[in-house]
Order: C-alpha cells, then sequence, then structure tokens
C-alpha cells in the first residue's frame, strides 16, 4: 500500500475520489440493461434476426464475466490507478464505437470490447473505496458505492427507453461519453497508485480453465431456452465444458505453486459466506427486472415508456435504504440489517404472488419500493462485513470475485424464472384447457357452446386461456423468488460481525 492510502486522502480528496468512482461505476452498471429495451430498435437497424441481436447482450455479458478475475494481477502488474484508467478510457470508447456501428457484426465487436473493459470497473471501484476511507467509514462507503451497482442496473431499463423513445437508439450508448469523460479526469487527478507487484506470475492454464468454463456457462444460460435445453447437443457440450473446467480449476489452485486465484481467500469466513449470498442477491436483482416488463407490457397493455416511470420507483427504494443503512453503519449489527433486508424483500415477493391483471400503478410502485428496499438493506451492510476481516492484499481479486459471483448470480437467475415461466405457461395451459369441454356449465353462458366452436370462438377462448395460464406462471415465478429470499436467511447466522467495542487501533491493525 502506498503512503497515501495508508494516512488517507484529504476529506476534500475524498470527495472528488468518491464521485470518480462512482461515475465509473454507474457507466458500467447502466450498461448492463439500459441495452435490452432497445434491442428491437437496433434488429430493425441491423437487419437481424432475434436470435442474431440476442449476441448484443451476450458478447458483453461473456466477454466481462471471463476478464473480471484478471482484474486482481492486472492490478498487481501494472498498478490498480493506471489499469482503472486505461478501463475507463477504453470503456468510454468501445461505447462510442457501438453507437456507431453500421452492421450487426460491429456491434457486436464492439460491444466485446465493451465487455473486457467494463470487467474491472466495479471490482476496481469497490476496492478503491475500501482503501481509501478508515475501517469505521466502510459502511457509508459501500452504501455510496452500492448505489451505483444496485441502482444503475434498475434505472437502466426507464433511461434506456426514454433516450430510445425520443431520440435513438444509438444514444443508449452515446450516453457513456459524458460519464467516461469526468471520471477519466477525477481518476487521474486524485487516485494514488498502488505498488507494483511485478513478481506475480500469470497462471495461464488456471486463467483458461476458469475463462473456458465462465464462457461455457454464461452461453448455456443465455441460450438454454431457445435451444430447448438439453435436448440440443450445444447445451449438453457447453454444460460439460462448465462441469469438467470448474473441476479442474478448483484442483488445480489447490495444487499450484502460483495459482490464479489464490485459495488464502476462502479462508476467510465472512468472504466465503460473502459470496454465496452475493449470488443469491444477484439472482433476486435481476431476476425480477426480468419478469415485471413482459408482464407489464404483455398481459397489462403498458407501452415500454410507461414501464420505465413504474419501475423507478425501485431504485428510489433501493437508495433510501443505502443511505438510511450508511447513517447506521457502525451503530447497528449489519446481520440485523440483512435479516431485514430479506424478510422485505420476501414480502414484497409474497405481495407479487397476488397480482392480476387488474392491479393498479400504485400496487406496482409499493411493491417495487418494498422490494428496492429490502435489497439496499442486503447489498450494503453485505458488502460491508464480507471484507470486514479480509487482509487488504486481497482486496482487489476479492472484489473481481464479489462482482462475478452477483453476475452468475444474476444469469443463472435469469435463465431459471424465464425456463420456469415458459415450462409452468406450458403446463397452467393444458389445465385450464382440460375444463373447456360441453360438460362445463360456465361456458353455456351467452352464445353458447355452439358459438365458441366456431374458428373465432376457439381461438378467442385460446387466447383467454392462454393469457391467464401467463397470469400464473408469473406468479409461481415470483413465489419461487420469495423461497429463494427466505432460503438465504439461514446465511446470516454463518456471517461473523466485527467485534463491537474494537478501538481504531485495533481496526487499524487489520488494515
Amino acid at each position: 500500500m502506498t503512503t497515501a492510502t495508508q494516512e488517507g486522502p484529504s476529506k476534500a480528496h475524498l470527495g472528488f475520489i468518491t464521485l470518480s468512482v462512482m461515475l465509473a461505476t454507474i457507466m458500467q452498471a447502466l450498461d448492463t440493461t439500459i441495452a435490452n429495451v432497445a434491442l428491437p430498435h437496433m434488429q430493425g437497424a441491423m437487419g437481424a434476426t432475434q436470435d442474431q441481436i440476442s449476441w448484443v447482450l451476450t458478447s458483453y455479458i461473456v466477454a466481462a464475466a471471463i476478464f473480471m478475475p484478471l482484474t486482481g494481477f492486472i492490478s498487481d502488474r501494472i498498478g490498480r490507478k493506471r489499469l482503472f484508467m486505461w478501463s475507463v478510457a477504453g470503456f468510454t470508447i468501445a461505447s462510442m464505437l457501438c453507437g456507431a456501428a453500421q452492421s450487426l457484426e460491429q456491434i457486436v465487436l464492439f460491444r466485446l470490447l465493451q465487455g473486457i473493459f467494463g470487467a474491472s470497473l466495479v471490482p476496481l471501484s469497490q476496492a478503491v473505496l475500501l482503501d481509501s476511507y478508515p475501517p469505521e467509514k466502510h459502511g457509508s462507503a459501500m452504501a455510496m458505492w452500492g448505489i451505483g451497482v444496485m441502482v444503475g442496473p434498475i434505472l437502466g431499463p426507464s433511461l434506456g427507453g426514454w433516450l430510445t423513445e425520443y431520440y435513438n437508439w444509438r444514444w443508449v450508448f452515446y450516453i457513456n461519453l459524458p460519464f467516461g469523460l469526468l471520471a477519466w479526469f477525477g481518476l487521474a487527478a486524485f487516485i494514488e497508485e498502488t505498488k507494483i507487484n511485478s513478481s506475480r506470475r500469470f497462471d495461464l492454464l488456471g486463467f483458461a480453465l476458469l475463462s473456458i468454463g465462465i464462457g461455457a456457462l454464461q452461453m448455456a444460460l443465455d441460450r438454454g431456452q431457445s435451444q430447448n435445453w438439453f435436448a440440443s447437443a450445444e447445451i449438453v457440450i457447453e454444460t460439460g465444458l462448465v462441469v469438467l473446467c470448474f473441476y479442474l480449476f478448483v484442483v488445480h489452485i489447490f495444487t499450484h505453486s502460483h495459482p490464479y486465484i489464490e485459495p488464502a481467500l476462502f479462508k476467510d469466513r465472512n468472504f466465503s459466506v460473502g459470496l454465496v449470498f452475493i449470488f443469491i442477491v444477484g439472482i433476486i436483482l435481476l431476476a425480477t427486472m426480468t419478469l415485471l416488463p413482459p408482464f407489464m407490457q404483455g398481459l397489462m397493455g403498458y407501452p415500454v415508456i410507461d414501464v420505465g416511470y413504474l419501475l423507478a420507483p425501485r431504485g428510489v427504494g433501493t437508495m433510501f435504504a443505502m443511505m438510511l443503512v450508511g447513517r447506521l453503519s457502525g451503530r447497528v449489527d449489519v446481520r440485523i440489517l440483512i435479516l431485514l433486508g430479506l424478510l422485505l424483500t420476501s414480502f414484497s415477493m409474497w405481495e407479487m404472488t397476488l397480482f392480476n391483471t387488474d392491479i393498479s400503478n400504485w400496487d406496482i410502485i409499493r411493491t417495487g419500493v418494498v422490494q428496492g428496499l429490502g435489497l439496499g438493506f442486503i447489498f450494503v451492510p453485505l458488502s460491508t462485513i464480507t471484507f470486514a476481516t479480509l487482509a487488504p492484499r486481497f482486496r482487489t481479486e476479492g472484489t473481481a470475485l464479489f462482482s462475478l459471483m452477483r453476475n452468475i448470480g444474476s444469469s443463472i437467475g435469469i435463465s431459471v424464472v424465464i425456463t420456469y415461466l415458459a415450462q409452468r405457461t406450458q403446463m397452467n395451459h393444458e389445465v385450464f384447457a382440460s375444463y373447456i369441454t360441453p360438460f362445463n356449465q360456465a361456458l353455456h353462458h351467452g352464445g353458447g357452446m355452439a358459438e365458441l366452436m366456431t374458428p373465432k370462438g376457439l381461438s378467442a377462448i385460446n387466447g383467454e386461456v392462454t393469457r391467464q395460464a401467463s397470469l400464473l406462471a408469473y406468479l409461481q415465478d415470483f413465489r419461487l423468488m420469495m423461497w429463494v429470499s427466505l432460503c438465504a436467511i439461514p446465511l446470516v447466522l454463518l456471517l461473523k460481525a466485527p467485534q463491537r467495542g474494537a478501538g481504531k487501533e485495533e481496526m487499524a491493525i487489520l488494515e
């Protein structure tokens, strides 16, 4: 660590460091979801099929997942500040190229570059804040950092829908330019460089095994539903690669003299439990955001722009919770805050299992705010306690793994809820259709069975059956997410809170 890091930056510099880091975090976090609503417009502009245009999202996710674990190694070899500045510059330039792309091949290539450069932004921002703030202020630091990480993906569809509606789909990428420029100049002016560890060797085999495993997992999750999962040879091969590569990677890091990821990281109980916890948070965060837009558009008839407006208050709830947690940091046991967050999230999911097509805007906003509050109460205390006892030399690598687990959780969560939705819709349709018989007295009202047996009548009744089957499937998905939240509660007991009453001197020793 540098002298500046040990003594801590001045109060003025600390404010500029926080602002610069937040801009970089928000820029990357927004891009995880901001392009989703613009996909139909891109598809038309590029003349692509639905399967082809999905590569705009897949390329970014896969590239970011593969290169995120590299953050710790590159930071040691070239310095954290230099890596941060190159990442911000590369991400901003790649964003401009995405906006200017004239073909599908170009935009997929530039999204790959975006993912490569953006992979390290979130873990680096977390590591910088943890090193810049004293231990007793880590809760407040993680609250500010968490606002960007959590609110970015929530507000992404709203901002993306607004830019696409009133400007052009290209602006969902051009919007990164002011964020990138301000973040770069702030990092250049106020961030101190870390010591370079040129003795650290690059574990090529470890990197290859983890990269292939993560890439195959992301590909299987992204394409599984469209390829009918294990009925497809592609998904079978990708799943086999995932199992084989992850197994070999675990064996490798515990037997290699200079492993790609240091096994000593996992000796810290809070860090290991925190990785499992953030994986579950990732499932809840984006899986719900994946279900609500099609529910509101397909079943309730909302236009895209209104969907964005109604989902935005969810981010407000998250921001409020994080600011409140920042003030409570050091006064309340963080495990109590995490438990409160899980209960609020589970309660909001339970309320969503009671949704129907006649619910009001207020019902959507209210449940969204409660869920946002719950996620805010989980994320900041979890980020704080996960790194409370982790040695500072592991922070950059640890934050990269923390972000990677959240992203993998999100990918798995999205795939699970989409697959479950399709399966339950089909099963519900079969059950509901079994009641469409001449012996059902309810069908004899109005025009009677004679009218229902016409092509127009059959089409109408099938449409209504499909609609009701889809509605029930969404509610079953919300119930599944509720159980996921509740099942995470026992993990709170495994977290070890930092000792109360430890003075600043004792906390400084951990640094």
